[in-house]
């Protein structure tokens, strides 16, 4: 399973090749770097932390400190199963696993929006609004017989709404700006702005190669050639010299 840690920006629209505008959610996603390898979680699985969105080490606990030693410091850690990579402490995870046109499921927090009554949270009707019905149009009314002296579970009544884990499947990816770890996913994603969101589809992670050990390896060779180049140079004199004496 690929996995990676974004940030909410905002929703806007990107025209096609033909002209159709498509609603897209703008989302700011990793770098993430892996903080923690599990062998076996209390699943009996292997496991993957991975953290995200960089700040100052000063911000962080001493406990934190010491659990990111060696590694930048990050302010949300999350827990992934991984059975599947070859992950190791240290390696950092991009969009790059991701393409263009895959199909992704994203996980968010829904927006709170406190008590609400029955008319809001469920849809009801509300009471009617004639003559002889004062303060009683959004009312839940009447929730059952008298004789049973209790109220059931999942009765639907006023109470707290929203801020719930919820997740969207099968959205499809639209855009990719790989130098500035943007990606422009179809749809809308729950969450406000500035919200986290746990980006995941089918696949094998894999980590960012560096650049500067291909570079030093490299070197190596160019010295080798010059030093080749010059040695058959010197050769090539000596032998005009011992022909002309």
């Amino acid at each position: 399973m690929k996995f990676i840690l974004g940030k909410k920006i905002q929703m806007t629209q990107v025209f096609t090749a033909n002209g159709d505008a498509v609603p897209v959610t703008i989302v700011l996603a990793g770098p993430c770097f892996v903080t923690q390898i599990k062998e076996k979680n209390p699943a009996g699985r292997r496991s993957v932390q991975v953290g995200f969105e960089e700040l100052a080490a000063k911000k962080l606990s001493k406990p934190q400190v010491g659990h990111l030693k060696n590694l930048p410091a990050v302010r949300t850690l999350r827990e992934f199963e991984d059975s599947e990579s070859e992950l190791k402490r240290g390696d950092k995870l991009t969009i790059e696993n991701f393409k263009v046109g895959e199909r992704v499921d994203v996980v968010g927090i829904s927006k709170g929006k406190g008590f609400q009554g029955v008319v809001r949270r469920h849809g009801f009707a509300g009471g009617p609004a004639s003559h002889g019905h004062k303060d009683n149009l959004r009312a839940p009314g009447t929730i059952g017989a008298g004789g049973v002296q209790r109220v059931f579970k999942g009765l639907r009544m006023g109470g707290h709404m929203g801020d719930d884990q919820i997740t969207v499947q099968n959205l499809e990816i639209v855009e990719m700006d790989l130098a500035n770890n943007i990606l422009k996913i179809r749809g809308a994603l729950p969450g406000a702005r500035n919200s986290l969101v746990v980006i995941k589809a089918k696949g094998t992670l894999k980590a960012v190669e560096e650049k500067k050990e291909e570079e030093k390896n490299e070197e190596p060779k160019i010295e080798e050639s010059t030093e080749s180049q010059v040695e058959s140079v010197t050769e090539a004199q000596t032998e005009e010299t011992s022909t002309n004496l």
